[in-house]
């Protein structure tokens, strides 16, 4: 097992991302956008019809931010580019049920993530945080289905995920940057800018990386890398942690 990073010693809140780190979702929206392709395959490749969409995506995220809605809107207005605002009713409707089918992701949790989130809430050792970027209904809907909820102290769910929504938490629950630590897969917006303030992190890394998420990674005397959500216990709790 790697050392554990002397500055875990002070965390008193614990912090975990939903999407990616407690259950599937970037797959889904693969899924989706090659869906959309093919609802679309007279204008381009998925290579190209994928480009456009990334950028569109791109210059809305400032008005749109995150999730199943944004990414919906972000779909007509690249759909209606790439056919020259010649897209017909029955491809409207096809990429209508593309998303609505996103909004039924029924959040399964991951390998070791209930099991794990258990023993440490069973530990009693820190205040357990689900921190979530994204829509609000469509986040708190699959915080429900997931059923992980009973695990945590508090749910936030916040529109970005920066330096500013990290201090915003901290002040929330009355702690410094150093008694924090955030878990997730998303290098980028899980794990950067909390070391940036000085908190710490475990980075547990997905196989599918949403091209917007994606940033060099950086060695920190602050932060812990683990291969599977299983091996955070055992780093967090010790021999404690051996059944899980």
């Amino acid at each position: 097992m790697q050392a554990l990073p002397s500055s875990f010693r002070n965390v008193r809140v614990l912090a975990f991302d939903a999407d990616d780190t407690l259950w599937e979702n970037e797959t889904l929206y693969r899924k989706a956008e090659a869906r959309w392709a093919e609802v679309l395959k007279d204008y381009g490749t998925l290579e190209e019809l994928s480009a456009a969409l990334y950028s569109v995506e791109s210059a809305n995220m400032p008005l749109y931010g995150y999730g199943t809605r944004a990414f919906f809107m972000s779909l007509v207005e690249t759909s209606l580019k790439v056919s020259g605002n010649a897209l017909k009713g029955e491809q409207t409707g096809a990429i209508l049920d593309i998303a609505r089918d996103l909004l039924h992701n029924p959040a399964t949790p991951l390998p070791g993530v209930p099991e794990t989130l258990e023993s440490i809430r069973e530990s009693k050792r820190y205040i357990m945080v689900l921190l979530t970027k994204g829509d609000l209904l469509d986040q708190e809907l699959k915080i429900e289905r997931s059923g992980l909820g009973k695990f945590f102290d508090y749910v936030d769910i916040v529109s970005n995920k920066s330096r500013k929504e990290y201090l915003d938490i901290c002040a929330k629950y009355g702690i410094c940057p150093a008694e924090f630590l955030m878990v997730g897969n998303s290098f980028k917006s899980d794990i950067a800018p909390v070391l940036e303030i000085g908190g710490s992190g475990i980075h547990v890394p997905f196989h599918v990386t949403w091209e917007h998420e994606r940033m060099e990674e950086f060695p920190h005397p602050n932060l812990a890398k683990v291969r599977s959500f299983s091996e955070i216990a055992p780093l967090l709790l010790g021999d404690s942690a051996a059944g899980v």
